[in-house]
Formats: structure tokens, C-alpha cells, sequence
């Protein structure tokens, strides 16, 4: 009787810890914070960018686990031209900051990752897009061509503007690769991304001079490559598929 009791109390709690088990798997945090760091390079009207750097900060509500909606900030040097080799004589300092919103979509929410180990690994990869605001804070720049220049010496000055504010919609590619907790959770989140940015202006190389005399069609462009750490957090939310 007593053996009976006991195998039926085992059977009991292993039913408990396996259902509690497959309910950690399918439920998620739906709110995390991360911050990371990297390079970025620039495409504006001077010859040929440079390379900066870029550091930020995000904050996301995920709708699923694979479906982000977030705010990000952004701080960073942008930089370009060169003194001696640029055509022109022009280089740039560009010390700005940015706050965007984004969605992201992961391939997790899209496949049925589920029944193949390969598109398990790669469920967080993802495409996003954002919109939101610039401010561009020329802090290095050459308004006027040298007296030692070979074409031109002492021209100018070149047009623009050191202080701006301007449109930006960056458009995402990155992986977030996804570590569970003691219990099961997805908790921690180590993201590589890239980042193109357009600009709607002529303020992030600080140069604002004529389309047909310097040959100026495209917008204003930053790229940056960044690798970041995020954690989840908030509360648990259902999700159809085992995490």
C-alpha cells in the first residue's frame, strides 16, 4: 500500500515537472533592453567615407517571441573626405546622435523551425525597418580649400550647415542568437546586425553645395556593423511554437 502511494506520488510530480518543463518552452518575456557597439563607414558627397565608430542602446516590446516593435538610440562619430586626397579638399567630423522606432520580423515566426534542426539554429534571423530623427553636430570640417591645394587653392567657402536635424530611416539584417535560463526561459540574447541608414538631407557630411557643380544625387548614407547583448525580461506571454 505504502509502495503504491509512493509510485503514484513519483508518477504525480514527474507529470508536474515534464508539463511545467514544455510550459517554460512555450511561453516567452515579452520586453527586453540591450546595448552593443561597432563600426560604421559613410557614403555622402565627399570622395570616399571613413571609418567611425557607433554605440546604442534598445529597448523592444515583442509581440512574439520573433515579431519585435522597439526604440533605439544611437551615439556615434561619422566621419569622411580627406584633406590632402579628396578631389575637392573636403573632410568631415560629424559627432551625432539618432533615435529611431523599428519592427523586426525573425525567421522563427515564418517557418516551422520545429521539424529541422538547421532553421532552429538560424530562427533569429531577421529584416527590420525604422523611422526616426537624426541630429548631425559638425564638429570637423573644411569650409575652405587650402592655399597649398592643387585646383582652386583657397575656395570657398563650401555651403552647409554644422548643426541639423534631419529624417532617418534605417533598414536592418542581423542574427540574435538565444541563450535559456536555469528554467528554461528564453533570457539572454548575444545580436550581430547591420544597419544602412538614409538620411533625408544634406547635413550628415555638414556639405550643402550645388547637385550639378560637385555631382550630388544620392542621399546622404551611414552604414553601421555592430554586435550587441540583450535581456529579456517583463511579463510571460504564450507562444504557438516550442521555444
Amino acid at each position: 500500500m505504502i509502495f503504491n502511494l509512493l509510485k503514484a506520488t513519483f508518477i504525480t510530480f514527474s507529470l508536474v515537472f515534464i508539463g511545467g518543463f514544455a510550459f517554460a518552452q512555450a511561453n516567452y518575456f515579452n520586453m527586453s533592453y540591450g546595448f552593443g557597439a561597432g563600426i560604421n563607414n559613410s557614403y555622402t558627397d565627399v570622395n570616399k567615407g571613413s571609418i567611425g565608430y557607433t554605440v546604442y542602446g534598445v529597448l523592444d516590446y515583442h509581440i512574439t517571441p520573433f515579431l519585435t516593435l522597439g526604440l533605439e538610440g544611437q551615439y556615434g562619430t561619422v566621419k569622411g573626405g580627406n584633406i590632402r586626397t579628396d578631389p575637392n579638399n573636403r573632410q568631415f567630423v560629424n559627432k551625432y546622435t539618432a533615435i529611431t522606432a523599428n519592427v523586426k520580423l525573425m525567421l522563427g515566426e515564418v517557418v516551422n523551425y520545429n521539424k529541422s534542426e538547421f532553421l532552429y539554429n538560424i530562427r533569429g534571423l531577421y529584416l527590420g525597418l525604422g523611422i526616426g530623427a537624426i541630429n548631425n553636430n559638425i564638429t570637423d570640417i573644411v569650409r575652405y580649400k587650402p592655399l597649398w591645394a592643387a585646383s582652386a587653392p583657397g575656395y570657398g567657402p563650401f555651403l552647409g550647415e554644422d548643426k541639423t536635424l534631419e529624417l532617418l530611416v534605417p533598414l536592418n539584417l542581423g542574427f540574435n542568437y538565444y541563450i535559456n535560463d536555469g528554467y528554461g526561459y528564453m533570457r539572454y540574447v548575444i545580436n550581430i546586425n547591420s544597419q544602412l541608414n538614409y538620411t533625408r538631407g544634406e547635413g550628415l557630411d555638414g556639405y550643402n553645395d550645388s547637385r550639378q557643380k560637385f555631382k550630388n544625387f544620392s542621399p546622404d548614407i551611414y552604414n553601421t556593423y555592430t554586435i550587441g547583448f540583450k535581456y529579456m525580461f517583463g511579463g510571460l506571454k504564450y507562444y504557438r511554437k516550442t521555444l
